[in-house]
């Protein structure tokens, strides 16, 4: 499994998803799986790597939270904040650890 968390620097949810990521890739029996950081710096970069915001969780090459039910709809490709629906029906930074364990199993 290739397992990417894209993010720009000065993101104040980026921590946050790292650490849910990290607990949802134990929790899923995926230990030795390796986080593969990509930084992004520049309009260009966001535009190539049709980044949604920050932080962006990429599991296989594929956005497992494209869907309107897991991501604002209006997150446009740019060096931006992400927002994520929760279960509640609320709005985090970054998935919940339930959602991670989701898009991991």
């Amino acid at each position: 499994m290739n397992v990417s968390l894209l993010y720009f620097e000065g993101c104040p949810s980026w921590h946050e998803a790292d650490d849910r990521l990290r607990q949802a890739l134990d929790t899923t029996g995926h230990v030795d799986t390796p986080i593969n950081y990509v930084l992004v710096s520049t309009p260009e970069e966001a535009e190539r790597l049709q980044f949604r915001g920050s932080p962006t969780v990429l599991v296989d090459d594929v956005d497992p939270f494209a869907d309107l039910n897991n991501a604002e709809p209006n997150n446009a490709v740019g060096l931006a904040c992400r927002l994520y629906r929760t279960e509640d029906g609320g709005r985090a930074g970054s998935p919940t650890l339930e959602q991670l364990i989701s898009a991991l199993s």
